[in-house]
């Protein structure tokens, strides 16, 4: 049978890559992952979850290093 990753079997019966996109920080990805930046360097992220940067700020982009904490955001009262 066809698989879309090593341990997992294809097709409709396949779960879903499920990620959340938390308020101020990371977007957290189920994984394992392979992310592919624009330069096409590949990353191999075998953790269960895997955060992954959306302000950019990260040294370890992108990847988040909780970097998006030192943000001050400005609130509309």
């Amino acid at each position: 049978m066809p698989t879309g990753h090593d341990d997992e079997p294809a097709g409709p019966a396949a779960r879903p890559t499920r990620i959340v996109f938390t308020e101020d920080g990371p977007a957290l990805v189920d994984g394992p992952v392979e992310l592919v930046g624009a330069d096409g360097e590949i990353i191999h992220a075998d953790r269960f979850v895997v955060a992954i940067c959306l302000c950019k700020r990260s040294r370890t982009y992108p990847l988040c290093d909780t970097s998006h904490r030192r943000r001050r955001r400005c609130r509309d009262t």
